[in-house]
This record gives structure tokens, C-alpha cells and sequence, in this order.
């Protein structure tokens, strides 16, 4: 049993959520590098209950409700497993009418999704109902866990919102999410529809293929656009036109979320939880992120299922 120490709180994890960098964590620190350790307990994500305190931390946390993130970054122990330590902050309050299921798929989908929506010059840091009022965020990908994340904060912060999806299954999903406008790249041309549904451009992209959708953002991100790439499913290498963008002013921002400022990330936190707070981040298929769930004895199959591109969210019942 782990004991926490200074600033700690011990958590008795209820639901473990799995993400594609939990499975990809497995396989190595980084191409042709081992693992970061010999032995992990893998995912970042979760949700329980506090059960102990350390040193400087008040008692008033013991029997919490809180949501997990980055649990297993640069550290052996993950939320795969029945108790885990962290620091205090990264076991946040979760209200008594948000099921551990969404408190566990919050983390790194949320948190990426707020980033995207704030990284932009022209944005806005913070997220809360008003602040993208009059903007324009085109989603790539709405299906996804980080896709619905940014469908439902950028709703709750007042953009419209256009995503694209391969499927009409996954546009019912894209919908549910809250999508104003959803586009099938697959079928028709794909910048007519956004630019039918955004004249002027779209300010925010929230990008998980820039590769394959170079040619489609840059047809429709607006003057002073931002592009938030924040994976890079498909080709790994992205040539830029360099004077289309001057032009436009439009720019490209990359990120990955464990390495995010320590300020932003805060504010990413806080606005998260009120949006859980608000009601504004919800999970399951009305919510458009279908629940897929393992027992903890099968957690390889849960990690497979997410390599093999399940659509929805896999989650561990570890409790």
C-alpha cells in the first residue's frame, strides 16, 4: 500500500481512463528509446476517492471526489491499479453529480482540447461561457476523445462550431457532441461546406491530422487563424506554403499537453472543472462519446482496443 508523503494525497481509483499515449508509452520514451522505466503501472487519467493525506495537506480532503491527470508522466505509477499517490493538485474535486466515468475521461482529452481553444495570439487564455462568443472553430476529427472534448468547450464558451468526420456514424457522434455543422471529408468537397458554414474563415483549428488536412486548413483558416495541432496521426511531415500564410497571417501552434506551460495548465484545470461543474462535459453515446468498458484484469485489451482506433472511450473499472 502507498503511503503519501509531503503535499500527497492517496487515491483509491475507482475508473481508469486509456488514452493512444498510454499504449504508445508502453512501446518506448520515444522512437528506437526504451521504455522510460522497466516496469509501469500505465494511464494518465482516472477518478476515486482521496483515502489518506501527507504531511501539509488538509484533512478535509480525506473521502474527496476527484478526477486525475497526468499520472503516469514521467513517473512508474499510473491509474491501472487500485491506489495511486500523486501530487495534491493533480487530484481534482469532482462534484457529486459527475460520474467517475466522465471524471475519467477528462484529463488528457480536456486539458488538449483546452489548449487548442486558447492557444491562438488573437484567442482568448481561459475558457468560460462568453469568451469565444463571435469565433468560428473548426474540429477535425469530432469523433475523437479530444475532438468531442473541444466540440463541447467550445460550445460552452459560445463558438460555432463545423467538425469533420469519415462516417455518417461518426457525424450522429459529432452532432450529439453539440457540432453545429458537420462536414464528411469523405464525400463532397470538404472546404466548400466550411466555407458555406464560415464565409470569413474559421480563427481556430483543432487539428489532429495536419498532414492530410494542410491543403483543407489552409483553404479555410481565416486572417490571423491559428492551426492547434496536437497530434500527428498520418504523414509526419508537414511542408508549408510560406507566403499563403503570410497573406492570411494565419499560424501553426504545436503542442503536447504534458509539456504546457505551468500557468496554462492551471487555468486549463480550473476551466475544465467548471465546465464538469456547469454541465458542459458530459460522456456516453447521447454525449457522443461512446463508453467502452474493461475489468481491470483485462486492461491489455483496453489498451488494444485504443491502438486499434475504437471509436468512443475505453475505460478500466478498477473499483
Amino acid at each position: 500500500m502507498p503511503q503519501p508523503g509531503p503535499g500527497e494525497v492517496r487515491i483509491r481509483v475507482q475508473v481508469s481512463g486509456v488514452n493512444p499515449t498510454d499504449w504508445k508509452a508502453r512501446r518506448g520514451a520515444g522512437p528506437g528509446q526504451p521504455p522510460a522505466f522497466p516496469e509501469v503501472v500505465p494511464n494518465q487519467d482516472g477518478a476515486g476517492t482521496v483515502d489518506a493525506v501527507g504531511p501539509g495537506v488538509a484533512s478535509t480532503r480525506m473521502g474527496e471526489r476527484v478526477w486525475l491527470w497526468e499520472a503516469a508522466w514521467q513517473r512508474a505509477d499510473g491509474t491501472a491499479q487500485e491506489y495511486v499517490v500523486l501530487p495534491e493538485r493533480q487530484a481534482v474535486p469532482l462534484p457529486d453529480d459527475a460520474s467517475f466515468d466522465l471524471g475519467a475521461s477528462l484529463g488528457i482529452p480536456a486539458l488538449t482540447a483546452h489548449r487548442c481553444l486558447t492557444v491562438s495570439g488573437a484567442g482568448r487564455e481561459r475558457l468560460a461561457p462568453g469568451t469565444l462568443d463571435g469565433r468560428v472553430v473548426l474540429v477535425a476529427g469530432g469523433a475523437g476523445a479530444v475532438g468531442n472534448a473541444a466540440i463541447q468547450l467550445a460550445r460552452w464558451a459560445g463558438a460555432t462550431v463545423v467538425t469533420t468526420v469519415s462516417s455518417a456514424e461518426k457525424a450522429d457522434l459529432a452532432r450529439a457532441a453539440g457540432a453545429d455543422v458537420v462536414v464528411n471529408y469523405r464525400t463532397g468537397d470538404a472546404a466548400a461546406a466550411i466555407r458555406h458554414a464560415a464565409p470569413d474563415g474559421v480563427d481556430i483549428v483543432v487539428e489532429v491530422a495536419p498532414g492530410a488536412n494542410r491543403a483543407l486548413n489552409e483553404a479555410v483558416v481565416s486572417t490571423a487563424g491559428t492551426i492547434a495541432v496536437y497530434a500527428s496521426d498520418g504523414p509526419g511531415d508537414l511542408a508549408l506554403p510560406v507566403f499563403p500564410l503570410m497573406v492570411k497571417n494565419a499560424g501553426y501552434q504545436f503542442l503536447l499537453v504534458y509539456t504546457v506551460p505551468a500557468a496554462a495548465k492551471a487555468h486549463a484545470v480550473d476551466d475544465v472543472s467548471a465546465a464538469v461543474a456547469a454541465g458542459a462535459l458530459r460522456v456516453g453515446e447521447d454525449a457522443g462519446l461512446p463508453l467502452h468498458h474493461f475489468p481491470l484484469d483485462q486492461a491489455a485489451a483496453a489498451h488494444a482496443a485504443v491502438e486499434a482506433g475504437v471509436v468512443g472511450k475505453v475505460l478500466i473499472d478498477v473499483g
